[in-house]
């Protein structure tokens, strides 16, 4: 661990930074920050008080998940009674994935539920909460997934309904609306001007409600082409706000989930060429991320985990994935051939757009926290995270670290 002031380089490496892969240039880091070089180099004029070999990695962003249900056995909906070691089980299992930040996810539940889970997903060990993501109960009976239809509910009564379903709102950041809900639209505006992230999803809108939606805050579809009707000419319904001209020029992020299962190759080549810069790669991980293929419980559900894909036991209705973020990434370079740079962007700097921080996360240029993934560059297997220039998972033996005298 780096100590107080200590100015770390990070060198025999390259660098995904602005939009490009950097070769024979040094990462500074001072404060759990990212340095500006320049400054480094002609105004302070100093050198490093212990430098990093990073054996040839390639340096990224650490990845970011806006939408993480739970793993490792962990459902963050039905844990009320170990909350916050649960949290930390799942926030120090995904580090081996070169996930540095994630949202908490919780489906549909109680409002018991919410009350007793809320307060306690504060602050983490391991990878950094960036807020809770509260995916329902205000959607479609008609497009529940794994949803539990009981739980459902409306905002009749707007911000009244919100906070007598939730409660206490103060760590949460991303709420899934369907917005053809009763009540949806005066809430949402309410919810982007209190400062939370609306997204819309497990709906069976049209385009007309969607961009209505858009117009009153929503920037963010939840898991694209899933839980949502296909795509018809005549209406193209959510699907349509990708190329909308309704919406006032508003950005639109979409949330995907590039697990194989989820959506079709060729699905997702149709999304990338469509509007790459809203694609946000989300793992939807369930309790059994991470854990062995065979039967497993999410929530009320028993589910069959068999070929990488989560299904209800008994259907071929799937219910979340259990594939991990880096290889959501290495799997749609696979099939766009759109680069290691597109492909590490989309599960970074999008998702931290999303989020408003895009200034501190999701990038490595100056000023941001040196949260930092260190990647395989032939194949973007994960070699280490680090956060606030600490490493904190490594498959090696040792962190890579040389003092200078």
């Amino acid at each position: 661990m780096a100590k107080n002031n200590e100015l770390v380089r990070f060198e025999n490496c390259k660098i995904l930074r602005n939009g490009a892969i950097e070769t024979d240039d040094y990462l500074y880091v001072r404060n759990g920050k990212i340095q500006d070089q320049m400054k480094l180099y002609f105004d302070e004029k100093i050198e490093p008080d212990k430098r990093i070999d990073c054996k040839g990695a390639l340096l990224s962003a650490g990845l970011l998940d806006v939408q993480v249900n739970g793993g490792f056995g962990i459902d963050f909906s039905f844990n009320e009674s170990n909350v916050e070691e649960g949290l930390n089980m799942v926030a120090n299992g995904i580090l081996q994935f070169g996930v540095t930040g994630f949202c908490p996810t919780l489906v549909s539940s109680h409002p018991d539920t919410y009350r007793k889970v809320l307060p306690r997903m504060g602050e983490t060990t391991g990878a950094i909460n960036l807020g809770i993501h509260l995916e329902g109960p205000f959607i479609n009976a008609d497009k529940v997934g794994a949803h539990a239809k009981g739980h459902l509910r409306n905002l009749s009564r707007g911000m009244n309904s919100v906070l007598e379903t939730y409660g206490n709102l103060d760590n949460v950041k991303i709420m899934t609306i369907a917005p053809e809900v009763d009540g949806a639209l005066e809430t949402i505006k309410s919810l982007t001007q209190s400062g939370i992230v609306v997204s819309i999803g497990h709906s069976t809108a049209n385009l007309s409600t969607a961009e209505e939606a858009v117009k009153n805050g929503a920037t963010l579809i939840t898991h694209l082409f899933n839980a949502m009707p296909p795509f018809h000419h005549r209406d193209p319904g959510i699907l349509g706000l990708l190329t909308s001209e309704n919406i006032c020029n508003k950005p639109i992020y979409f949330g995907l989930i590039n697990d194989g299962c989820h959506t079709d190759p060729a699905a997702v080549r149709i999304a990338y060429r469509v509007n790459y810069d809203g694609l946000v790669l989300v793992t939807d991980a369930i309790s059994a991320a991470g854990l062995e293929e065979g039967n497993h419980r999410i929530g009320d559900l028993e589910i069959n985990i068999r070929d990488n894909c989560a299904y209800i036991m008994g259907t071929n209705t799937l219910c979340g994935s259990i594939l991990p973020l880096n290889k959501c990434v290495n799997l749609f370079d696979q099939f766009n051939q759109c680069g290691k740079v597109k492909a590490i962007e989309a599960a970074t700097l999008h998702p931290a757009r999303v989020l408003g921080i895009s200034d501190r996360k999701g990038t490595l240029n100056a000023g941001a926290d040196a949260d930092i993934t260190f990647f395989d560059q032939q194949n973007l297997d994960v070699l280490s995270t680090w956060i606030a220039g600490s490493c904190v998972y490594s498959k090696r033996d040792d962190v890579y670290e040389i003092i200078v005298d």
